[in-house]
């Protein structure tokens, strides 16, 4: 029998004869667990922080949720990579360790830095940056964070992290207690001083409002993936609520916004970890 031979173009042979490329290595991010911690020491202090894994949510408030706004309008959101958010609130002790001052109302090493502006945050963060290249000490054995920098959370990202999975107006249930956080009081309070949500992350309703990467502006109409926000504005956003407001400004879907130089008592900040 005549075997039948078929010769290949050479055009093929050469492609075939080729190294395969390499592909891009994405984040290291499927090994983790949803609040899985993960620590931090930059000029001796300690940072701790919750890992949020990929995903999709509803951001924004239903109709009927009481004490709504008009600016939070609901739409599905995509974050096509996990990041890690900083367990609580910036601390004094970490601000003075990086910035080398402390322009808090209320002193105390363990209670949230406040009067910080955006401005502020950018410049301890980019100086927070340059700490993680030259001398960050992570966990012992851990290598979760190579590829990562430090930020502000995106809007999507605070509130999706402040939610951990949760579709009611605050992450404990529809209403909050002063045994749950710290709003209509007289200060600030110790971060970590109330419980966590279901991914490890303290303080996130009440005790300071925390800035937000993005401008300030109204919500895109339909789905969006890894959304940042207007590409400009007057104001930057933020999130949580603070001491000396009501309960229900410290709901999940509840949006503050004032100028990046501004600061006062009740503003700080939150970081997270974001892949490069």
């Amino acid at each position: 029998m005549t075997k039948k031979i078929t010769f290949l173009p050479v055009w093929l042979i050469a492609l075939l004869a080729l190294p395969l490329a390499a592909e891009q290595a994405p984040p290291p991010e499927a090994e983790h667990k949803p609040g899985e911690r993960i620590t931090l020491t930059v000029n001796d202090v300690e940072y701790a922080f919750r890992w949020c894994p990929p995903g999709t949510f509803i951001m924004g408030s239903p109709d009927n949720e009481a004490n709504r706004q008009r600016d939070e309008s609901q739409y599905r959101v995509g974050l096509s990579q996990g990041f890690w958010m900083l367990e609580t609130e910036v601390t004094q002790a970490m601000w003075e360790s990086v910035m080398e001052n402390n322009p808090s109302q209320f002193k105390g090493v363990n209670l949230p830095v406040e009067r910080v502006s955006w401005n502020d945050c950018q410049e301890f963060i980019a100086k927070l940056n340059a700490e993680l290249k030259s001398g960050g000490r992570q966990s012992p054995g851990s290598t979760a964070l190579e590829g990562y920098k430090f930020s502000l959370p995106t809007e999507a990202q605070w509130e999706y992290a402040c939610r951990a999975g949760t579709t009611t107006a605050f992450h404990f249930g529809d209403t909050l207690t002063s045994q749950q956080a710290n709003f209509g009081s007289l200060q600030t309070r110790d971060v970590g001083s109330y419980p966590a949500n279901a991914w490890g992350l303290k303080n996130i309703h009440g005790n300071v409002w925390e800035w937000c990467l993005d401008f300030w502006g109204d919500y895109p109409s339909g789905a969006v993936t890894d959304p940042t926000g207007p590409d400009r504005g007057a104001r930057r956003v933020l999130r949580g609520g603070s001491w000396s407001y009501v309960a229900e400004d410290c709901r999940s879907a509840s949006r503050n916004h004032v100028f990046p130089a501004y600061r006062n008592g009740n503003i700080g900040l939150r970081l997270a970890l974001v892949f490069e």
